[in-house]
C-alpha cells in the first residue's frame, strides 16, 4: 500500500494524477475474486479433519517406516497444493506432521522442510495451486495469446511431473547423512519439548500487573521444576539410538482416533463443488459462450458449498479469508498500472530487449527462456514471487510485441512461471507457505533457521529449475510448442 501510495504521489509530482475512478478501475477485481472465492471453500474444507486424515494415513501405509511415511507426505501435500492454496495446506499439515513425528520420535523440523518444499513445488502444477499462476491466468492480454487456465494447467501439470520424477530420489540424497531420529529416548525429548514451550510461554509475558507477575513467575517454577526432573531422567536413562517403531499398529489406533475425519457428508460436499469448480475452470477455456469468468466461477462455488454445508455462523468462515492477502493484491494491482504510467516497465522491457537482441537469432529463443527462468528463479528466492511476476508480465508482453526481437509469448510467460515457483524454495522467505510452516513449528518449539532451510532448499531449488528449464527448452525449442 505504502508502494501504491509513493508511485501515485510520483505521477501527481510529474502532473499526470489520476482521479480515484482511475485508480480503482486499475484493480483486477476477477483476481481478487478468484482468491476470495477460492479461500471461501478451502475454509469449509478444513473443517471435514481430511489433512489430519492424510498425514495419518501416510503414517499407517508407510507401517511406522520412516522414508516410506516422509515420500507419502510430500506426496500428499504437492498434489494438495495444486488445488488448493498452497499457504493453507501448511497451515493445516503442519500440527499434524510434528504429533506423526513425536510419536515416531523424529525431528520434526527436517520432515517439515521437506513438506513444504514439495507444496512449492506441486502448486506450480496447475492455476489456482500457486499466486503467481493466479495472476498469470487471470491477464486479458495473456488470455487473447491462448494463455487460458486449460492450456496453462495442462503444460505446467506435465513439468511439474517431470520435476517430480526427479525431486524425491535427489530429496533422499540430501538427506543421506542427516540424523533423522532423535538420539535420546522418547520420554526425554518431550520433556525437553516441555520445558521449552513453557519457556517460551513465560518470556512472552510482559509482567504490568501484580498478578501478570505472579503468573510469570509460576511458570518460570513450572520450567526449574521440569528441569530438576529432567536431569534425574538423563542419569536414569541410558543414552539409546531409536529404531524403527516396532509399534505403528498401536500407534495408529491412537493417532485415528483423535486425528480422524470429522464430517464425512461435509466432505462428500466440499469434494463434490471443489471438482465442478475445477471442471468449470477447464470448460471456461474450451467453450467461450459460457460467459462465466474464473472469479465468478470460484464466487459461486463458494455460495454453492455455504448453501449445502448449512453454515450458521458465517463470520467464522469470513474469518479466515486472508484479508491481508486480497489487500496486498489490490495495492499490487495499483502499484503496477503507476509503474507503467511512470515508464519504468517500458524501460525494464527496453533493456531486456536489447540483452536480447544482441544474441543471433536462431539461438534467442533458447537464451530468452534460460535468462527468464533464472532471472526469476533467483529474485523469487529473495523476494516475494507475487510482485515480481505482476512486474515481469507486462516486460514479457512488450518483448513479445517487439517486431525487432520476434518472440513468442508462451514460452517467456512458462518460464516465467516455473521459475517465480520453484525459485520459492531458495531460501526460508521465498514463498509464503515457507514463513507460514516456520512460524508454526516455532509456535510447538520446533522453529528451524533460515540456514537450515537454505541447505536443504538451495540445492532443491536448483535441481527442480533445472529440469524446469530443461523442459521448457525441449518443448518449446527442440518440439516448436510456441503456437
Amino acid at each position: 500500500m505504502l508502494g501504491s501510495l509513493a508511485a501515485l504521489a510520483a505521477l501527481a509530482i510529474i502532473g499526470d494524477r489520476p482521479s480515484l475512478l482511475t485508480v480503482v478501475a486499475w484493480i483486477d477485481y476477477e483476481t481478487l475474486a478468484l482468491l476470495f472465492g477460492m479461500m471461501i471453500l478451502v475454509a469449509i474444507f478444513s473443517e471435514t479433519g481430511f489433512f489430519d486424515y492424510c498425514a495419518v494415513k501416510a503414517y499407517q501405509l508407510s507401517r511406522g517406516r520412516v522414508w516410506p511415511m516422509i515420500i507419502i507426505l510430500c506426496l500428499i501435500a504437492a498434489i494438495l497444493s495444486a488445488f488448493l492454496d498452497n499457504v493453507t495446506t501448511m497451515m493445516l499439515f503442519t500440527p499434524v506432521t510434528i504429533r506423526l513425528c513425536e510419536v515416531l520420535n523424529l525431528d520434526p523440523r527436517h520432515v517439515l522442510i521437506a513438506e513444504v518444499i514439495f507444496t512449492n513445488i506441486g502448486g506450480a502444477a496447475t492455476a489456482v495451486g500457486d499466486p503467481p499462476n493466479v495472476i498469470i491466468v487471470s491477464n486479458q492480454d495473456l488470455r487473447k495469446n491462448g494463455i487460458d487456465f486449460a492450456a496453462f494447467t495442462g503444460y505446467m501439470f506435465l513439468g511439474i511431473c517431470l520435476v517430480l520424477l526427479f525431486s524425491f530420489p535427489f530429496l533422499r540424497m540430501l538427506y543421506w547423512n542427516k540424523k533423522l531420529y532423535n538420539k535420546e529416548p522418547i520420554e526425554i525429548v518431550e520433556l525437553k519439548h516441555e520445558i521449552l514451550v513453557w519457556r517460551q510461554t513465560a518470556q512472552r509475558i510482559n509482567p504490568a500487573s501484580r498478578e501478570e507477575t505472579a503468573v510469570k513467575c509460576l511458570l518460570m517454577q513450572k520450567v526449574l521444576n521440569l528441569e530438576s526432573l529432567l536431569r534425574k531422567k538423563l542419569r536414569t536413562f541410558q543414552r539409546q539410538i531409536s529404531q524403527e517403531d516396532k509399534n505403528w499398529e498401536n500407534n495408529i489406533q491412537e493417532l485415528q482416533k483423535k486425528h480422524r475425519i470429522t464430517d464425512k457428508i461435509l466432505l462428500v460436499k466440499c469434494i463434490t463443488v471443489l471438482g465442478t469448480v475445477i471442471f468449470m475452470f477447464f470448460l471456461n477455456s474450451f467453450v467461450p459462450g459460457i460467459h462465466l469468468d474464473l472469479g465468478w466461477i470460484a464466487i459461486l462455488g463458494a455460495l454453492w458449498l455455504l448453501v449445502l454445508a448449512d453454515i450458521q455462523d458465517f463470520e467464522i468462515i469470513l474469518h479466515r479469508v486472508e484479508w491481508a492477502t486480497l489487500l496486498f493484491f489490490a495495492a499490487l494491482f495499483v502499484l503496477m498500472e503507476a509503474l507503467a504510467q511512470l515508464q519504468l516497465i517500458d524501460y525494464i522491457g527496453a533493456q531486456t530487449a536489447l540483452l536480447i537482441k544482441a544474441v543471433p537469432e536462431e539461438q534467442r529463443l533458447a537464451v530468452a527462456i534460460i535468462l527468464v527462468m533464472w532471472v526469476s528463479a533467483l529474485a523469487s528466492s529473495l523476494i516475494d514471487n507475487i510482485p515480481f511476476t505482476a512486474t515481469m508480465i507486462p516486460v514479457l508482453l512488450n518483448l513479445s510485441q517487439d517486431a525487432d526481437v520476434n518472440l513468442p509469448v508462451k514460452p517467456l510467460i512458462f518460464a516465467l512461471a516455473m521459475g517465480a515457483c520453484l525459485g520459492g524454495n531458495g531460501t526460508l522467505i521465498g514463498a509464503s507457505a515457507n514463513v507460514v510452516c516456520a512460524g508454526i513449528a516455532e509456535q510447538h518449539g520446533y522453529g528451524f533457521s533460515f540456514m537450515e532451510f537454505f541447505r536443504l532448499g538451495f540445492p532443491m531449488m536448483l535441481l527442480t529449475c533445472t529440469m524446469g528449464m530443461c523442459y521448457l527448452l525441449a518443448t518449446h525449442v527442440g518440439l516448436g510448442w510456441n503456437t
